[in-house]
């Protein structure tokens, strides 16, 4: 069974930066997109970036030009680099990952970001 191990999570002040790391510790047969996901209270959850096997990526708006997604296909693992961090962007981040192969998406336990200002 996957799971999915995360780390990076962290208090940090605005304009700070922190980079959040997702690894996953079974096999996957043939990995899919990768993404990051985060949701605050009252909030819906998001999506906010994706990445792709080829390394298409996609963000939320809100993020663009901030954060960076990227992955290491060789580990299944995915990271998040985020930049000039906001208040706004507190909140719990999920990873997340797709087996193409046995078609099920995995999720991570969820990491707290806080961002105070």
């Amino acid at each position: 069974q996957v799971q999915l191990v995360e780390s990076g999570g962290d208090l940090v002040q605005a304009g700070g930066s922190l980079r959040l790391s997702c690894a996953a510790s079974g096999s996957i047969f043939s990995a899919g997109p990768m993404g990051w996901y985060r949701q605050a209270p009252g909030k819906q959850r998001e999506m906010v970036a994706t990445i792709t096997s080829g390394g298409s990526t996609n963000y939320v708006d809100s993020v663009k030009g901030r954060f960076t997604i990227s992955r290491d296909n060789a580990k299944n693992t995915v990271y998040l680099r985020m930049n000039s961090l906001k208040p706004e962007d507190t909140a719990v981040y999920y990873c997340n990952a797709y087996d193409r192969y046995t078609l099920r998406a995995y999720w991570g336990q969820g990491t707290q970001v806080t961002v105070s200002s």
